[in-house]
């Protein structure tokens, strides 16, 4: 009966390992069309007594690049994050460069985070651009010179894998990721273009298939263990 034991209670485990990488695989191909997101990979290990864990990394690779119709899109071509601020003050990481003109003028996200440290386009501005740089500039007229209104920043951590994930496909600064560090003389920032996610559908498809299949023979193992187990029962009591 001990050895019943051990078998569904490894069968148990095993299975809901199995089912947190399906969860990491379904939430992968929900973010498929997601601005810059990155894929979450994981890794199963077995163990000498049998046991099955998992362990959760994020992939930082970089997603393919698309071009848009909007001046305020931008994508970051090599590492790196660019900070944005929330009303409260509080800074994190993004790739998404979907960005917008608020309401006051600043260069924000969808969810009104501002760019940077604040990024100001007038409103009656003929054109802006922003450079590889980052640099922001605006043309009020036709043949006017250009006025830098602000940069974007580029921002990159040593160990990347230990930023933590928040709302919006954004990424929190922590001890593990390292000090943050400004990049300067760079040209890494593209207009007129976003980053795709770096999840591939065919890859994800496959490996939802090749988990269903595994995740069967474990769910059939432990029908199997537990039917055994309750005959034993009966037999003892019988």
């Amino acid at each position: 009966m001990y050895n019943l034991q051990a078998i569904i209670s490894k069968g148990t485990n095993n299975a809901l390992v199995q089912f947190e990488r399906f969860g990491q695989i379904a939430n992968n191909l929900a973010n498929v069309q997601t601005n810059g997101y990155k894929k979450v990979t994981f890794e199963q290990i077995l163990k000498e007594d049998g046991y099955l864990t998992g362990a959760v990394r994020t992939d930082h690779s970089q997603g393919s690049i698309r071009i848009t119709k909007s001046p305020y899109d931008v994508a970051i071509d090599g590492p790196g994050y660019i900070p944005v601020v929330s009303p409260s003050g509080e800074v994190q990481y993004t790739r998404d460069g979907s960005f917008r003109q608020g309401k006051d003028g600043y260069l924000t996200t969808s969810d009104g985070w501002i760019v940077g440290e604040g990024i100001k386009i007038p409103t009656n501005c003929f054109k802006f651009e922003i450079k590889k740089n980052g640099e922001v500039l605006v043309y009020d007229a036709r043949g006017d010179k250009a006025k830098k209104v602000g940069t974007i920043p580029l921002v990159r951590f040593d160990n990347p894998d230990g930023m933590q994930t928040a709302d919006m496909n954004r990424l929190i600064a922590t001890d593990e990721a390292g000090e943050g560090r400004l990049v300067k003389n760079h040209d890494c920032i593209k207009q007129n273009n976003l980053e795709r996610a770096n999840v591939s559908i065919y890859e994800s498809a496959t490996d939802l298939l090749r988990l269903n299949a595994s995740m069967l023979a474990s769910m059939q193992m432990l029908k199997l263990a537990d039917t055994m187990y309750n005959k034993s029962i009966n037999i003892r009591e019988g």
